[in-house]
């Protein structure tokens, strides 16, 4: 029995001493910190992704509307008949964003438009709230978008809600979240319109 104990033991002692494993214990200990910088840099590139087209998705409609190419006519016999042109008009423009912004999922049912009207000498700006969609309302959306003339002083914003690709890592738990753990991208452009 002793000696079944001491070829154990010295065998132990064998294993101690080898440094085979010497290479395995350094990618445990180093792979988790690489995987997390590369979970975060991909995290962090799509927010960035994300923000750039949905930017260049305004941008593109902004120049629409203010070369008059989408405009929107309001001079109909009833209320209705302008309130559906406005309807019309406000998914002409959410489709225009959504075009240039591919990266963002469902984005015609998760973008949010405000658009204003402002006299140059007495200046209204959209406001310190920004309204956001939200998964968790129900019933018809509620939109700000008061269509503009000829040399009018414009302010468009767009708010998306999308999820984070990784929503329990250090990026997306430090930015703040709704009730639905979905993050918000805001942009906003000012413009002036071409008078016809």
């Amino acid at each position: 029995m002793k000696n079944h104990l001491r070829h154990a033991l010295r065998r132990l002692m064998g294993l101690a001493r080898r440094e085979d494993g010497n290479a395995s214990v350094e990618f445990v200990v180093i792979f988790p910190i690489y995987f997390a910088l590369l979970a975060m840099s991909i995290e962090l590139s799509m927010i960035t992704l994300r923000q750039t087209l949905l930017e260049r998705g305004l941008d593109m409609a902004v120049r629409d509307i203010r070369l008059g190419t989408g405009e929107f006519v309001q001079n109909y016999d009833t209320e209705a008949e302008n309130e559906a042109a406005l309807e019309q008009y406000h998914t002409k423009i959410k489709q225009r964003i959504c075009d240039e912004a591919f990266t963002i999922a469902d984005c015609l049912n998760s973008i949010k438009l405000e658009m204003v009207r402002s006299d140059m000498r007495n200046l209204v700006s959209l406001g310190g709230e920004v309204m956001c969609t939200d998964r968790e309302e129900t019933g018809k959306a509620t939109y700000r978008l008061m269509p503009g003339v000829g040399n009018d002083l414009m302010f468009l914003r767009a708010c998306v809600k999308y999820d984070p690709l990784f929503p329990t890592w250090h990026i997306a738990r430090s930015m703040t979240k709704d009730n639905s753990g979905q993050l918000a991208i805001v942009t906003m452009s000012a413009f002036v319109m071409e008078p016809l």
